[in-house]
């Protein structure tokens, strides 16, 4: 069953998870994720208000600027930061509204890995749906990340085992069938690697 997209932000359909041990181990995994972040938060700050002033102080006292290139790389690296910061203050923001009961357990949501298989081509590819950079890619580098605000994770939010979409992508139109699932949940209960579908999970 194909669906139309849109590229606006994403949205979850509530769905109440029951109390117990994948509820606290999905909020363990949220907090660590958050946890990185803040790190990131305070390194850059750091360097911001303490590293970069000085260096731009001490380039500065080399005279002419427009051949100053420490000045320069100084002042490139500061807007780097600044973005970067702000951009990590907005992820921030957006992971803290992720509960783990509005995270869906029996479809494609924030976290799942979820296995397709391209229409025209047959091959399968496996995604990460992810808020921005959260979650990585497994470590063999079979899974893809993939932002749930994206028009890719938009597509594949809430569909199930069977389900398929039409998408149009800057490479074109693909038309891409859902045939394995691994929702948030299972990855924090840690569950034996068995799809949805009954087969192995692609890996």
């Amino acid at each position: 069953m194909a669906r139309a997209v849109q590229s606006h932000g994403a949205t979850t359909t509530p769905w109440h998870s029951a109390p117990g041990r994948s509820s606290f181990s999905v909020r363990a995994m949220i907090d660590e994720l958050k946890g990185k972040l803040q790190a990131e938060v305070e390194r850059l700050n750091h360097e911001i208000n303490f590293v970069l002033p000085k260096e731009i102080e001490r380039a500065l006292a080399h005279g002419d600027l427009r051949e100053n290139s420490e000045y320069k790389a100084a002042l490139e690296r500061q807007q780097f930061a600044q973005a970067r910061l702000s951009h990590l203050r907005h992820r921030l923001s957006r992971l803290s509204g992720v509960s783990e009961k509005d995270i869906p357990r029996d479809c494609v949501g924030f976290g799942s890995r979820v296995t397709v298989q391209d229409a025209e081509t047959r091959k399968l590819e496996i995604y990460a749906i992810t808020l921005g950079e959260f979650i990585e890619g497994g470590e063999t580098g079979d899974e893809v990340p993939v932002s749930i605000a994206s028009p890719l994770g938009q597509a594949l939010l809430n569909c199930t085992v069977g389900q398929s979409v039409t998408i149009d992508l800057p490479i074109g139109r693909r038309k891409l069938k859902v045939v394995a699932l691994v929702t948030v949940h299972e990855l924090a209960e840690g569950r034996p690697k068995t799809a949805k579908d009954g087969r192995r999970r692609a890996r």
